[in-house]
């Protein structure tokens, strides 16, 4: 069945990009509608998409109509997914904060399809805080966001804010209805997958975690129930939208992880160990807020439970997947790792990549073999890393 997509466009410069957008997205066979803001008019002509897309463009939220239609639930209600593109800082600032005072931001508004959100803007922009904060709120109500790349910018900046290849766009496109076609290669499988940053306390107001957002894990999450698995997914505190379909368990500790791991590890075929887990914990909890006292302030620190390790111990049959994340030789700390936790696999990454959505990583396997995949949206190389799974 053909799948359509509706395209929004609007008034950042490259807008003119969308017409190639929208021309290979009919090429892969999907229908196409786009919605402008009036901005985006004034880059690129209605005429031009109506052209490439063979349907009217909706920009005017009261312009006559020809149909009965209320045209926005009309057009929310036909997408099967729903790409801005390029997506500017004003409107993930509308769609943050609830605002719907044109076609394009009312449409996002009332569509159910996913939503995915092509940033393309100024660097200063794109670093803006408000921006991010925004972003991190959206991707908690689980919107999808496609990152800026690097490069020459429309304001002579050599810098991140610059609109993904078309190309590449295309493929998170594809990938996104491949996924929810995949064979149920995981059916009958019973996974675990822990998630996300630990939070280790030091006094009632205060703790130390690190920067892990748990991006990765809960794509591993969604994409193993997509392929048919039974999902466990136990995490540290995030900001995104619990996983639907799976089995959730909350935690905050590397200690409370560690309880809820092994109170379900023996029943489970899978286990995937994606958390960032803190190494150590702080040896005495102080009860009451700590105060500041003149000089400096030390703390003596205690090891946390190796919990990867303890499930490679306790291996019996399973297939274990581990991930390394590291700063510095990271072949080296990787296959280091994937022998001493006697893993299946392991997952080496460098650890710039916490908090972005997108990853390139290195798979080393227990029989000496290895493989890099390309730099792709980390929903794409969840499906990535679960393929390699074999029993």
């Amino acid at each position: 069945m053909t799948k359509n997509i509706l395209l929004g466009i609007t008034g950042g410069i490259a807008a003119y990009k969308s017409a190639n957008i929208c021309s290979m997205l009919r090429k892969n066979g999907y229908n196409v509608k786009v919605i402008m803001t009036k901005n985006a008019t004034e880059v690129i002509t209605p005429l031009t998409l109506e052209t490439l897309s063979k349907n009217n463009v909706a920009v005017d939220m009261w312009a006559e109509k020809s149909n009965i239609d209320v045209e926005h639930i009309s057009l929310a209600d036909w997408a099967d997914l729903f790409l801005i593109a390029p997506t500017t800082y004003n409107i993930i600032g509308k769609v943050a904060n609830g605002i719907a005072d044109d076609m394009l931001s009312t449409v996002i508004s009332a569509t159910k399809a996913p939503v995915f959100f092509a940033l393309a803007m100024n660097v200063n922009m794109y670093n803006n805080p408000i921006l991010q904060d925004n972003i991190k709120k959206l991707e908690g109500y689980g919107y999808n966001f496609i990152d800026a790349d690097s490069g020459p910018l429309a304001c002579d900046w050599n810098a991140k804010g610059r609109l993904k290849k078309e190309s590449d766009i295309i493929d998170i496109v594809n990938d996104y209805f491949l996924s929810t076609n995949r064979k149920k290669t995981l059916s009958g499988k019973k996974i675990l997958i822990t998630a996300g940053p630990t939070e280790e306390d030091i006094d009632p107001i205060r703790y130390f975690s690190n920067r892990s957002t748990g991006k990765m894990g809960y794509a591993l999450a969604i994409a193993a129930n997509n392929l048919g698995g039974e999902v466990t997914l136990i995490s540290g505190p995030t900001k995104l939208a619990v996983p639907s379909n799976v089995n959730f368990v909350g935690v905050r500790s590397a200690i409370e992880m560690h309880k809820a791991v092994f109170d379900l590890y023996d029943e489970m075929d899978i286990a995937i160990g994606c958390a960032a887990v803190a190494d150590y914990r702080i040896k005495e909890y102080s009860p009451n807020k700590i105060k500041k006292k003149d000089g400096d302030l030390t703390f003596d620190l205690v090891r946390n439970p190796d919990i990867l390790f303890e499930m490679g111990e306790k291996k019996d049959g399973k297939f274990l997947i581990g991930f390394a994340a590291e700063s510095e030789n990271l072949i080296e700390n990787a296959r280091k790792k994937l022998k001493k936790k006697n893993l299946d696999f392991i997952v080496g990454n460098s650890t710039t990549a916490f908090g972005s959505s997108e990853n390139k990583v290195d798979l080393f396997f227990s029989d000496g073999t290895f493989e890099t995949t390309p730099n792709i949206n980390k929903d794409r190389l969840a499906y990535t890393i679960l393929e390699k799974i074999k029993f």
